[in-house]
Parts: structure tokens; sequence; C-alpha cells
């Protein structure tokens, strides 16, 4: 085919920083439409991309131009928008977490099944080269078993980034959901069953908001999680680290220890048991920090499984599997249990 035509819907900082740009250094692809709520905003994007201006998600995928869709909405709107999406025959890209329930991302599938487009979930993690080392480490069997693993993803809290600041979406419960459990979280779910190649079983959670005023979602959690295997660990997500970025995991075998992104210039060092320590610059993860950022290869993965019509990387039954961690996380944290997930 030739390019795909893409829509955004939401032009927020997500498709400013990394939709926008991947799309338009992909080959394949062209922007030819922008949604946004605030006119402006929608019409700021549309000049610089040569692309048509909406402020109606329900007009914008009634064109016939465009192909595929990137979701790029508050939380709360993931769902219906990529339903709509799908329904109008377009392919569609969410942004994580997928759904802030169950059933909408159940519905989110089926809604792909019955329209035969692509559905991809926004998970970059796994295409970290770091990750992506660990895992194949992990897979032929170098690191042994593995017995546990701490990671952790947290920073000073969307503010700084988002493009309302303070007053942004991700501090409103009706339109987040949840908050740094589902911002920063999921993403560590999902790589923790991508690395790990296990599914998790069981989880505990503490959650609080403890750091940000005026917000009803939380902003720090901390878990613990086992997997069908009986790996445990730790993961932290948390909007109240006010100094460096952190989004580092340390997995810890029998052979090894495998610390990913805890070191400023190595992304991966590998620690044997004989003593011997191997270090690896596979260049840097993604970061809000300025400088930081590389191509997440989430916009390349999605435009190459519609032009070759496979299937996506990070389907929604994979987005769902990392969402429902976190929603028994939640769970968790209201019944002073360890939740089943």
């Amino acid at each position: 085919m030739s390019k795909v035509k893409v829509g955004i819907i939401g032009c927020g900082s997500i498709a400013k920083h990394r939709h926008m740009p991947e799309y338009a250094n992909n080959k394949n692809a062209e922007i030819v439409a922008v949604c946004d709520i605030v006119e402006e905003r929608a019409q700021q994007f549309a000049e610089k991309y040569n692309a048509t201006a909406y402020t109606s998600y329900e007009d914008l995928l009634k064109s016939a131009d465009v192909d595929a869709i990137s979701v790029c909405t508050p939380n709360y709107l993931h769902a219906p928008v990529s339903i709509a999406a799908l329904k109008a025959g377009k392919h569609v890209l969410c942004e994580k977490p997928m759904a802030t329930s169950r059933e909408d991302a159940l519905a989110m599938i089926e809604a792909a099944k019955e329209s035969n487009k692509k559905l991809m979930i926004a998970h970059n993690q796994r295409f970290v080269p770091s990750h992506q080392k660990a895992r194949q480490l992990i897979k032929n069997g170098e690191v042994g078993k593995i017995y546990s693993f701490r990671t952790a993803f947290g920073h000073g809290g969307p503010e700084g980034w988002s493009a309302d600041g303070k007053e942004s979406w991700f501090f409103k419960k009706e339109e987040a959901f949840i908050g740094a459990m589902g911002d920063l979280g999921v993403h560590k779910t999902d790589l923790l069953r991508y690395v790990l190649g296990e599914e998790f079983v069981e989880v505990g959670a503490f959650i609080e908001t403890s750091a940000k005023q005026n917000t009803d979602v939380d902003d720090t959690a901390v878990c613990v999680l086992k997997t069908e295997g009986g790996i445990i660990g730790t993961l932290a997500a948390s909007w109240s680290y006010v100094s460096k970025e952190d989004n580092s995991t340390i997995i810890y075998g029998e052979n090894a220890i495998l610390r990913l992104e805890d070191d400023p210039v190595h992304s991966l060092i590998v620690q044997y048991k004989n003593g011997e320590v191997v270090k690896y610059e596979l260049g840097g993860i993604q970061t809000n920090e300025s400088g930081g950022q590389t191509n997440t290869q989430v916009i390349d993965q999605f435009i190459e499984a519609i032009i070759e019509d496979k299937q996506p990387l990070v389907t929604g039954e994979e987005g769902l599997k990392s969402l429902q961690v976190v929603l028994s996380a939640l769970e968790s944290n209201e019944t002073k249990r360890i939740t089943n997930v």
C-alpha cells in the first residue's frame, strides 16, 4: 500500500514528543489529521504537519482519508475513542493504560476482531535495547533460575511534562482513573511480563497520595508481585522523585544479577556469580528529560504491522494482561489483602 494516512486524537505532550515526530520520521506514514478539544492546539499541529485540524474525534473518524489512529487522549477516553475508530474501519495505536477497566479492554479487543483492524498498545519499554538483551539472556538460560527482581519508575510528576502542567487531566480521577500506578506502573508490569517471560498471579499493593496537593489520584505506589513460576519482587511507581528520574530494573538470578538502566553509561550490567562483570552500552532509555529522546520504535512497529498485515508486537490481549496487574494492585490496596491477578 502507499503511505499509511494517520490521524492523531489528542494533541498533548505524548503526541507532541512521541507520536508526531516518529510518524513524521517514518517514510511509510503521513499525518493527515489531528484532533484536540483545544482548537488552538489542534491548529498549531495541523500547520506544522500540513494536516487537517478537528476539535471532534467523531468528525475526524468520518474522514475516508484516514487509515490509522493514534489515541493520545486522557485515560478515560482510551476505550471509547479506540472502539469508535475500530468500528469506523481504522487501525488503532492506543496509549497506555489501554483502558480503565477489564470490561472496556475486552470491548476494545472485540472491536478489533470484528473490524479486522490492528489494535496495538503503546508499551514502549519492550523496545528498549537493554530490556531486549536481558530478555534474551534469561530466555537462553544464561542467568539460570530467576529468584527475584526490583523495578522502579519515578519522576517529579506530570506537571513538569504535561501540556497543561498542574491543571493536567493526570491529576483528575474522573479523567485519569489512576495516578502514578497507571501512568508509570503499567509500563513496568508490561516490561516485567516481557523480560521474565512469565505471567503474574498474585499482587499486594500499597498506594498513597503523599506528594501532590489538590489531586484525588495516587502519586506513590509500591507493589509486591509473584509470577506463576514463583519469582517474587517489588515494583515502585511514583511522581514523588524530586531529583533525577529512575527507570531501573534489577533481576536476581541463579548465575547472575542483571542491572538494567541503573547506570548512566552502561544500560545493562551483568554481574556473574564467578565475579565476572560485563557492561553493555546499548543506547539510553526514552526519558522526558531534554536530550534523552530517541525513537521509541512503537510507531515504526505499528506502521510495519499495518503495511505487512501482521500482528502488532503489543496486541490488545497483551495490553490487557499488563492492565490486569494494575487493576489487581488497586483491589489489593482497597481490600488490604493479597489479590489474585
